[in-house]
């Protein structure tokens, strides 16, 4: 899966050249609109997607959250905060992925782990990772999920 732009959507800003970490994100010379010079170099790591202003550039997803048939809609929403996926299936129906994003500085988001306070033995033990609770925005708890409401048995 890589990406493609919309010719009509891009105006050349270089957003996408200046973040794709495999440089195959170019300014086409003669059109003046952006490219992706070598799809089957491109990590799928959607800097250049999340980056786009204009939301000129998609990605074809993959059959196993996509079924053939499918469209997948990126947009970066920088005042909310989120970037949002939305899958378009055959049947019509669609289904909504919202993240948060950050969108502070580069530099300013992760905290210097050596300034932070040091962790007590009850949260050494603990199975939450550092910093979890302000990076998941929750109370303390890790969200459970009723163990009645996952399937049950095999289907054929």
């Amino acid at each position: 899966m890589s990406t493609f732009v919309y010719m009509t959507r891009c105006d050349g800003c270089g957003h996408c050249v200046d973040i794709c970490p495999s440089d195959i994100m170019h300014i086409d010379e003669n059109i003046r609109r952006a490219v992706n010079i070598e799809p089957n170099f491109c990590w799928e790591c959607y800097s250049c997607v999340k980056a786009c202003p204009n939301h000129a550039i998609d990605v074809r997803g993959y059959a196993d959250f996509a079924p053939m048939g499918h469209s997948v809609r990126v947009r970066r929403e920088e005042e909310k905060g989120t970037i949002s996926w939305k899958i378009k299936f055959r049947n019509g129906t669609t289904k909504d992925f919202v993240s948060p994003i950050t969108t502070k500085p580069w530099g300013k988001f992760i905290p210097k782990l050596a300034e932070g306070e040091k962790p007590n033995q009850g949260e050494i033990n603990s199975q939450m990772l550092y910093t979890e609770p302000n990076g998941l925005n929750i109370d303390g708890k890790l969200p459970v999920v009723p163990k009645d409401s996952f399937k049950k048995g095999v289907y054929y």
